[in-house]
């Protein structure tokens, strides 16, 4: 048996004893969709097929952000998803956290651009840390966004193609967010149409070639 319907995150597609598997999360006894897109239901196993680019974040991910908002307890994060990445303030300021002691605009403030992990999920929001090497806040660069199923095609070798050619560092998440640094306004720029080509493109048996091609021209 296979059965499909149009769902969005948070819609229960089915309950009972089945095995959640792409885009979906058990809880209880409910398979519950995290993606816009089509479920399928088999004999035991709901997955369900996304028809968007916003990201599904899974555990120990690498992603970027920005922080939108705070409250008392944590910052709100933009992770390019259906819901926003919280970073508690106890990632930053320990176990003893007091909200009557500890100001947290004093070390993150909207805006400011962090890369995190993904830590798990809480009741609805996913859980980021930005305590780890070389997590924390990025201080400067270039903020771009593409779809975050355009990150496969963006290999250690592409991304080493275009950082040799415009002497432009990248950092990129596995959200869909990248951060781009370079002293020189023509290589940034060339770096960032280079990206953008990427997320056109999606052709694994051309793309490196094609992104060699645009970086050569005007050299």
């Amino acid at each position: 048996m296979n059965q499909k319907q149009s769902v969005i995150p948070g819609d229960i597609i089915a309950t009972g004893d089945y095995r959640p598997e792409q885009n979906v999360v058990l809880v209880g006894d409910k398979l519950i969709s995290t993606a816009i897109g089509f479920s399928e239901t088999s004999a035991d196993s709901v997955s369900v097929i996304p028809i968007t680019g916003f990201y599904t974040p899974n555990a120990d991910d690498l992603i970027i952000g920005k922080v939108i908002s705070h409250n008392a307890l944590s910052w709100e994060v933009d992770i390019n998803s259906y819901y926003p990445g919280i970073l508690l303030a106890s990632d930053i300021f320990g176990k003893d956290y007091s909200p009557s002691r500890d100001d947290l605009s004093l070390k993150l403030t909207i805006g400011d651009i962090v890369l995190a992990r993904i830590t798990g999920m809480g009741s609805r929001d996913p859980l980021i840390t930005i305590a780890g090497e070389n997590l924390g806040r990025l201080d400067s660069g270039e903020l771009v966004k593409i779809s975050s199923t355009t990150i496969p095609y963006l290999t250690d070798s592409i991304i080493q193609t275009i950082e040799s050619s415009t002497n432009t560092s990248i950092t990129v998440g596995k959200n869909g967010l990248i951060v781009l640094k370079c002293d020189n306004s023509t290589g940034l720029t060339k770096a960032i149409k280079s990206i953008k080509m990427i997320d056109m493109i999606r052709d694994s048996n051309s793309m490196e070639e094609k992104i060699k091609n645009f970086l050569d021209e005007d050299n």
